[in-house]
Parts: C-alpha cells; sequence; structure tokens
C-alpha cells in the first residue's frame, strides 16, 4: 500500500479539534492514485455489486473509477441543492455538526446490489444516510467500504445494524 506516504493530515480543519485526512494528494500521484484503486477494487469486487453509491465529494471521486473498473453503475449521492427537484433526502450527522443528503427522485435500483463506499469512516452517518437512500430505491446495500477509517471515532458499531460486511484498506 504505497499510496498511504502520501496521505495528508491536516489539524483542526473544518473546525477546531478535527484532525482532518486529505486523500487528494494521494490522487495527484499517478502511481499511488493507481494503488489506491487497485486496494479498493480488490476490497469489493468479491460483494459482486451491480451498483455503487457515494457520497460527495471525495466518496465519489473514488466510485467514479471504481464504477468504471467494475463495469456497475454509479450513483453519487449530493450535498442539498445541488440536484434538480424532486428529490429524495436524508439527514445525518457528522463528528463536527449535521447536514442531509439528497439523490434524484426517479432514479430505480431494482433490487441491485449495491456497495457504499466513502474516502473515511468516521461517526458513520454519512453512510448510514446513504444505505437509507438505496434501500428507498430498491437497491440492497451489500457492503460499506473506506479508504481509511478512523477506529477512534466509532463509526463501525452504527454500521452493524445494516448485516452487511464493513472493509477498510487503512485501519486509524
Amino acid at each position: 500500500m504505497q499510496w498511504t506516504q502520501w496521505l495528508r493530515e491536516v489539524p483542526d480543519f473544518p473546525v477546531p479539534g478535527v484532525l482532518f485526512r486529505d486523500i487528494l494528494p494521494v490522487m495527484a500521484d499517478p502511481s499511488a492514485w493507481q494503488d489506491c484503486l487497485a486496494t479498493l477494487e480488490a476490497m469489493i469486487r468479491p460483494f459482486s455489486p451491480e451498483v455503487i453509491m457515494a457520497p460527495e465529494a471525495r466518496g465519489y471521486l473514488l466510485a467514479a473509477p471504481l464504477a468504471d473498473r467494475l463495469k456497475v453503475g454509479l450513483v453519487p449521492v449530493r450535498k442539498p441543492g445541488k440536484l434538480p427537484g424532486p428529490v429524495l433526502s436524508r439527514p445525518y450527522a457528522l463528528e463536527y455538526g449535521e447536514s442531509r443528503l439528497e439523490i434524484e427522485q426517479g432514479i430505480r435500483l431494482d433490487q441491485r446490489r449495491v456497495v457504499v463506499i466513502d474516502d473515511v469512516l468516521a461517526t458513520g452517518g454519512t453512510v448510514t444516510a446513504t444505505a437509507e437512500l438505496a434501500r428507498e430505491v430498491g437497491g440492497i446495500p451489500v457492503a460499506f467500504a473506506f479508504l481509511i477509517e478512523l477506529g477512534s471515532l466509532g463509526g463501525r458499531p452504527h454500521l452493524e445494524h445494516w448485516q452487511v460486511p464493513v472493509v477498510s484498506a487503512l485501519m486509524l
């Protein structure tokens, strides 16, 4: 996992007390980026996804090339006000506040297998809202996948009620 050397830690971002893990330097290095994508692809391929759902913004920066590699659908999950209406919406809690996620109301997943992917598992709120939206439009969440899991923030136990695998490339 040579990609991990490119991770950057930014203290007190986006609010004081939060240590932000920045994956953008990984993406900027072609070798690290390809290694990162290969690691994630190997993690999620066994779940036989038919669709990848990922929250804005770094989640779908990872999800788009993975959906292409796996030849599956992609549903980006957006922050409020980014999609033309009508939308389906779910609130969620962050470690430093609250927000909402949205998808277009017309999306239909028709019992397709969904892997929910994001860059970081912190408290689990973002991906829980994403999985709820997947289920609302007929998808079947079969796994959660993360590039980085912040174990100290306790997100994994919040995902246990889904009764699906939770996989992470790097545990911090």
